[in-house]
């Protein structure tokens, strides 16, 4: 049975008429209206009738790049390699004229707005969208948004991730580049034991993603390889991604364990907040307490002393998935490309006193 105007508003608790206006963008509509209405749409796979229906599985100009914050160089980094790479000739389209229009989705790190994305950017019948960043571990969300990327796959747009790990049904993606943070947080965590340490602090990301999971993971493995086990949570503190974060959660660890001699941070901004900590303590990085980070931001080798992190090549990472999105550079084999994580040393890291 046809799905109608009338059933979405139904659906969505709204006059006809506000449904018209979300899908038409004409009008103001409040964010929760919004959302409502854009979930009703995909939860009754509403097409619009008409002319409109005729080209629900066209393409238009438009590639959409998701990202959790656009105010973290980490997403703002491969956001604007990607852009670098959207339009011009060579989009693998064979029409004339392949210039892109890219617009960067902010989504607050919130699994609400990455679908209403999604939504939107199927309701536009984008050309292609590239997801950045890990993924949210909720099965119920990974569900909604595997469902949702094989739409968009159905009516031709490309889908490309860029450091997100491959979807369990991997066949609606163009490519997926995932980055290697299990091994890039093992050799972090390696390089502090071979210079001596063994009471080492965790700082780590929100404990529903996937970046979060697996650099704590290569921590771990590191430590469990030299026989250090059995501490691990009293020794690992979570938080957001920001430095205000890593600041009271450095503050926990020294609370927990004031002995502690070097601390891993989840990533290069939540280093610095570690480091604001520390030293706001009378301590001093690293004749007292060694700092490490990851993703090895443009401040970290500015910072003072600089910062020992592991280096993921994302402006590189985010050019790739500019260049698959366009249809510029042909997938990898499988579909699957992992991008090598770089151990960096810097003056953050030294063995132990005494």
């Amino acid at each position: 049975m046809t799905v109608t105007l009338a059933d979405v508003a139904a659906r969505a608790r709204v006059s006809p008429a506000t449904v018209s206006r979300v899908l038409n963008g004409n009008y103001p509509v409040a964010a929760s209206t919004r959302e409502r209405v854009l979930r009703a749409v995909d939860d009754l796979d509403y097409v619009l009738n008409g002319p409109a229906s005729s080209l629900a599985a066209a393409t238009s100009d438009l590639i959409g790049i998701l990202v959790n914050d656009i105010a973290d160089p980490f997403f703002g980094i491969m956001a604007g390699a990607a852009q670098t790479e959207i339009g011009g000739p060579g989009d693998g389209s064979g029409r004339a004229g392949g210039e892109k229009l890219a617009i960067v989705c902010n989504t607050g790190g919130t699994p609400e707005r990455e679908l209403t994305y999604l939504t939107l950017l199927q309701r536009q019948r984008a050309a292609a969208v590239v997801l950045t960043g890990g993924a949210v571990e909720d099965p119920a969300h990974q569900a909604a948004v595997s469902a949702k990327l094989a739409k968009l796959a159905d009516a031709g747009t490309r889908v490309v991730l860029c450091g997100r790990p491959p979807l369990a049904d991997n066949t609606s993606v163009v490519a997926a580049l995932a980055f290697d943070n299990r091994g890039g947080g093992r050799r972090l965590t390696e390089h502090l034991l071979s210079l001596g340490h063994r009471d080492i602090g965790y700082v780590a990301g929100p404990v529903e993603r996937t970046t979060t999971r697996h650099r704590l993971e290569g921590h771990r493995d590191a430590m469990k390889a030299v026989g250090i086990v059995g501490d691990e949570d009293r020794l690992t503190v979570h938080g957001s991604y920001d430095r205000r974060s890593g600041y009271d959660a450095t503050v926990e660890l020294l609370r927990r364990e004031p002995g502690i001699t070097a601390v891993v941070a989840a990533n290069d901004t939540v280093a610095l907040g570690a480091t604001a900590a520390i030293r706001d303590r009378g301590l001093r990085i690293p004749e007292d307490i060694s700092v490490a980070g990851f993703d090895d931001l443009p401040f970290s080798v500015d910072v003072v002393p600089a910062l020992t992190t592991v280096r993921l090549p994302l402006f590189e990472a985010g050019a790739r998935a500019g260049r698959l999105a366009t249809g510029k550079e042909a997938p990898p084999p499988g579909g699957i490309a992992t991008i090598a994580a770089e151990l960096m040393v810097r003056g953050s890291t030294a063995p132990p006193r005494g």
